[in-house]
């Protein structure tokens, strides 16, 4: 077996909320859970994966941060974060888990037969695509791609 080519990298993505604990309840109704030592009463260190997190940031917090203004996600797309699950099923879950809590579809299902993806806005706006991808088709992937 192979090293990956990014072993020990991390990814941070860092999202302005309009209200932190709202973000938070929404966020744990799909399953997150979060870091209490990078949590406060401005940030939330919600953890997604082995080297994945997302820091959900009080917008005051978040404008600390950056250069520019903050956009409004309700009318601007600033970026789609998209959730790469272990599970076709899984897919349905963690979408209808987040319109039972109060975000709202984005798409209806997309189905490629190797790929499964649905997509919801959370309560702030942000697009979020939750997918499954065949095990034999990411391998081709990772496989083709330049190193």
């Amino acid at each position: 077996m192979t090293t990956p080519a990014h072993a020990g990298r991390m990814l941070c993505l860092n999202l302005p909320v309009t209200d932190l604990a709202r973000s938070k309840a929404f966020f744990a109704k799909l399953g997150f859970s979060f870091n209490p030592a990078f949590t406060d009463d401005s940030a939330a260190c919600m953890l997604v994966g082995a080297q994945a997190v997302v820091m959900l940031l009080s917008r005051e917090r978040f404008a600390q941060f950056a250069k520019l203004p903050i956009g409004d996600p309700t009318t601007h797309t600033q970026a789609i974060y998209c959730l790469g699950l272990s599970a076709r099923d899984e897919v349905d879950a963690v979408t209808d888990a987040a319109l039972a809590a109060g975000g709202t579809e984005a798409d209806g299902p997309e189905d490629l037969g190797f790929i499964y993806s649905r997509a919801f806005y959370d309560l702030d706006g942000h697009p979020w695509q939750v997918m499954w991808m065949a095990p034999a088709a990411a391998l081709q992937g990772i496989e083709e791609s330049p190193t």
